[in-house]
């Protein structure tokens, strides 16, 4: 049996496991874990310049491979500078392990130097989280952080470990299990036979069907078997924020996102409908608008891994439990099943053939990419530099974003045919995720174009970034559509406060962005003019080896629309324009 002292426990167990990164910044807690780490050299370590880079740097990874993103930070500022990534992964469903560094154990309560509660801390924004007591204990418990992290539902998982735990004088047994059973913990590997017969019937009796897809759809690598049965039923299909690409964008079946800056065609499509499936969606307030008018005629098919999360919000009429992949391919083999039986055709091809007909009427009078549903200005428009992205890239890049109107505006003009591809913070909105995230996806993927959509106020949050990207030699494409304000705060304003821009202008403060990014290394482009737009980002693009920060100055004035604000209002209740309403 091997002898290994804590910090190497930490060390081979991460080998033994498969991780490929580790992202992190290292203190005087975990000295002992770098130590180990630096002379096994066997699983490469990120030197983030921020500890909440770490932790969107192994979100994004983890969002673009469906492996497990793993950060290492020390106690204290480390361990709460964190936090912030662990609340993003957490909202989203991401699976992640956090190990954090603790204060020795006899010093634990004494408010030692660098000594916060993690454990406490994070309780509420983490699937589970350990407090290594021991280091024989360690690979059992690592096992375990991976298994939570990873099954059912996905999420973050903190291992907080005292500096006496990992001392390298004391050695003990080390073996890695291969699998561990906890009693308390055993997630459904499959849905319940008679709701899924009973969802089969109710689906093929809808007149006016929706298939409704969230993140999870992705998270369970379930998109698969959401294209085949939809496309049997030819049943049309929205996704949420978190679910684009679970359906491909490009599809005639697709209406596209729904929800507050949803297209007009799937909330008007959703609020009419009469079955609506509902598969790893949580019926979020962005989406639901007011629930007690949400879908008001709807009968409603809800499938999801986590039974807290059905009936939760919105009630569902037939619920079942379990992970999607399995669940949708249960449901497609039924309603084959169902339809082999029935004496009358299943469903109504009648009644599916007005319902689409209907849709696309509302298609071409609002769709947003049934043609130009944005006015011409002297400035550049945010939608035409997402389109320009979207024909630089033949719409095959990954796309991270930050948060706010250059994350709606991405969302809706770049169509996503493959899941994985977009990556964003949907549930906790965190700005400045989307420089680390871009960098944790071109790690995974270095020959894949990877592109950042970003703006002014959410690039500056950990535009440090730039360091670790020249360290890393990460060479992704930073689109920043500047409009010299924060741009959703002041679209609310506009909307809502009578043009009353209380703290949303930069004024004259802004950096000047090309020396900035220069300063780092990398290559700087302007651009002002809408008519090099395009050329400007080809330039971009063909530099391959080296980070592009394309500043964009695009007009202030522009909203992001179709728009729920309505108090009280519908899915169907929508601003179209500023000067026009649903």
């Amino acid at each position: 049996m091997e002898l290994l002292s804590g910090g190497e426990m930490i060390a081979q167990a991460l080998e033994d496991e498969g991780v490929e990164f580790i992202f992190g910044y290292p203190g005087g807690a975990v000295l002992h874990i770098y130590d180990a780490l630096f002379k096994t050299n066997k699983t490469p370590h990120v030197l983030v310049r921020h500890e909440q880079a770490a932790t969107h740097a192994a979100d994004g990874y983890a969002r673009a491979t469906g492996k497990p993103g793993v950060v290492l930070v020390t106690s204290g500022p480390g361990a709460t500078n964190a936090i912030t990534g662990v609340a993003t992964a957490y909202m989203d469903s991401i699976p992640m392990v956090v190990f954090s560094g603790q204060v020795a154990s006899h010093l634990i309560g004494e408010d030692a130097f660098q000594e916060t509660d993690m454990v406490g801390i994070s309780r509420p924004i983490v699937k589970h989280s350990f407090m290594v007591k021991h280091a024989r204990d360690l690979p059992g418990i690592i096992k375990k952080a991976f298994t939570l992290a990873t099954t059912g539902r996905p999420g973050p998982v903190v291992i907080d470990i005292p500096k006496d735990v990992t001392r390298p004088d004391e050695k003990f047994e080390y073996s890695y299990p291969e699998s561990v059973r906890m009693r308390s913990y055993q997630p459904s590997q499959k849905g319940h036979t008679g709701q899924i017969r009973k969802a089969a019937k109710l689906l093929l009796s809808a007149r006016r069907p929706m298939i409704y897809s969230g993140g999870g759809v992705i998270l369970g690598e379930g998109s698969e078997e959401l294209v085949a049965l939809a496309r049997h039923l030819n049943y049309p299909v929205t996704n949420t924020l978190m679910g684009l690409g679970a359906y491909p964008g490009t599809d005639r079946q697709f209406l596209g996102m729904l929800g507050m800056h949803g297209f007009y065609e799937a909330n008007m499509a959703m609020h009419n409908a009469d079955v609506i499936l509902a598969v790893g969606a949580r019926f979020d307030d962005r989406v639901t608008n007011t629930v007690s008018k949400f879908c008001p005629g709807a009968r409603i098919i809800h499938i999801d891994i986590d039974p807290a999360s059905i009936s939760k919000t919105v009630s569902a009429h037939i619920p079942i439990v379990g992970p999607v992949k399995a669940v949708l391919a249960d449901l497609l083999a039924q309603v084959k099943s169902t339809q082999g039986k029935a004496e009358e055709m299943l469903p109504d091809s009648g009644a599916l053939e007005r319902w689409w007909a209907q849709i696309e009427e509302w298609r071409g009078k609002h769709g947003l990419l049934t043609g130009r549903r944005y006015g011409e200005s002297e400035h550049i428009m945010p939608q035409d530099v997402i389109r320009s992205l979207y024909r630089a890239t033949n719409g095959d890049a990954y796309v991270t974003s930050d948060v706010g109107q250059h994350q709606m505006f991405a969302a809706q003009y770049y169509p996503f045919d493959q899941p994985r591809r977009w990556i964003n913070s949907g549930g906790l909105g965190t700005m400045g995720f989307g420089l680390p995230a871009a960098m944790g996806v071109k790690l995974a993927f270095p020959e894949a174009e990877v592109a950042c959509v970003t703006g002014e106020g959410s690039i500056q949050m950990n535009i440090q970034e730039l360091s670790t990207c020249r360290q890393y030699n990460t060479p992704i494409k930073v689109v920043n559509l500047r409009n010299n304000y924060l741009g959703m705060v002041k679209q609310w304003q506009d909307m809502q406060y009578e043009g009353r821009y209380a703290m949303s202008t930069y004024e004259d403060s802004l950096p000047d962005f090309m020396k900035l990014v220069e300063s780092y290394g990398h290559v700087g482009i302007t651009v002002r003019d809408k008519d090099e737009l395009d050329a400007a980002m080809d330039e971009a693009f063909a530099l391959r080896d080296r980070l592009v920060f394309l500043d964009v100055y695009v007009d202030p004035m522009e909203h992001v629309y179709p728009m729920h604000v309505a108090p009280n209002g519908s899915m169907k209740d929508m601003w179209l324009s500023k000067n026009e309403r649903s």
